[in-house]
């Protein structure tokens, strides 16, 4: 058996893909558009596991509610640098939701409140301000 990818149904394509691939560093593998059925999948995968995808589905029309995707858990990441990933997103204007003041884990939602978890690669970083006493803001 062999892993795919994880869909993730999504209102806003746009602000999704500039949060995935802008914030975060994934790439675009492949896009199918499907006028019949009014949908997009947007395929989306990191550079150091591109067999491992997210499928962004953007259904045209769709206003139903997707709820606020605690049921599905989360997408997890290792980054090269966790506060670097961190501020980064900050300035992109991403809340960081749980940060990393372990220098180690972090938590940040998706435009369509994908819980999404970034783990620094290899040991933990020093413990480091604003992060080692910054608050938890909102759900993660």
């Amino acid at each position: 058996m062999k892993y795919l990818h994880s869909m993730v149904r999504v209102h806003d394509l746009d602000a999704n893909l500039r949060f995935f691939c802008e914030g975060l560093g994934l790439s675009e593998t492949r896009r199918n558009d499907y006028p019949q059925g009014e949908f997009t999948l947007v395929f989306l995968a990191a550079e150091e596991s591109p067999e491992a995808e997210i499928e962004l589905t953007w259904n045209w029309r769709s206003e139903e509610f997707y709820g606020n995707a605690r049921n599905f858990g989360h997408l997890a990441f290792a980054v090269d640098d966790i506060y670097a990933t961190c501020r980064h997103l900050q300035k992109m204007g991403v809340t960081i939701n749980r940060p990393p003041r372990d220098g180690h884990m972090a938590f940040v939602r998706s435009p369509e409140l994908i819980s999404v978890e970034l783990l620094q690669k290899g040991e933990s970083l020093p413990v480091a301000e604003p992060w080692a006493t910054m608050p938890n803001a909102g759900e993660w």
